[in-house]
């Protein structure tokens, strides 16, 4: 089948420097590609700026902003059976970008930023009998934040992780398909972790869409 996977951070310019973005290496998205891949499956990874080489037998997407993830996600997820939703996407973008560098203050700079759109919710809202997974990094009341987000963004399954797995080898997951209980937590590296959720994918086509 045909996969979608997002993968790595989004960078939401404040001028043609400078600009807000997050921790995220894309290791994990890169990971599940590959483990998808190396499974027979057809696989489009729209990633974000990342120091990784794109895994072979896979067509990738560069994109840099939210709003370059969302529209390659939503023309790609046409021709797809299923998206991995694991891009740790900005959430918040300046209101206004500067068209060349602003000089820096000399006090206090207010920077006036406005919500970006959220990929994951958008092809969760439009994707039928199609599965969606998301992703959800909480470091605070994780499993009650996280089961919103799966509920709000009308996702399939959810993939939990803790602030620690960032830029690392290893992840600790867990994971909770819409209406079941949570699985246990499992601590694995994230070659392996991607294995499990491609495998998660398969077994909710499979079951077909809620």
């Amino acid at each position: 089948m045909r996969i979608l996977i997002t993968a790595g951070p989004t960078r939401e310019y404040i001028d043609n420097v400078r600009f807000i973005s997050n921790a995220s290496s894309g290791r994990m998205g890169y990971a599940i590609a590959a483990a998808a891949a190396a499974r027979g499956h057809d696989v489009v990874l729209i990633s974000g700026p990342v120091a990784l080489t794109p895994p072979p037998g896979v067509e990738v997407v560069q994109v840099e902003s939210a709003q370059d993830m969302l529209f390659a996600a939503e023309r790609a997820f046409g021709g797809c059976a299923a998206a991995i939703m694991s891009a740790a996407v900005a959430d918040f973008r300046p209101a206004e970008r500067q068209a060349t560098k602003a000089p820096k203050p000399s006090g206090e700079w207010a920077l006036r930023c406005v919500a970006t759109q959220d990929i994951c919710a958008e092809l969760g809202r439009k994707k039928g009998t199609r599965i969606v997974v998301g992703f959800a990094l909480q470091d605070e009341d994780p499993h009650t934040r996280a089961e919103e987000k799966l509920t709000r963004k009308n996702c399939d399954a959810i993939v939990l992780n803790g602030p620690e797995t960032i830029g690392q080898p290893r992840a600790r997951q867990q994971i909770k398909v819409a209406g079941e209980p949570w699985r246990e937590p499992i601590e694995a590296t994230k070659e392996e972790s991607a294995e499990r959720i491609v495998r998660l994918v398969e077994e909710l086509v499979e079951r077909g869409g809620r």
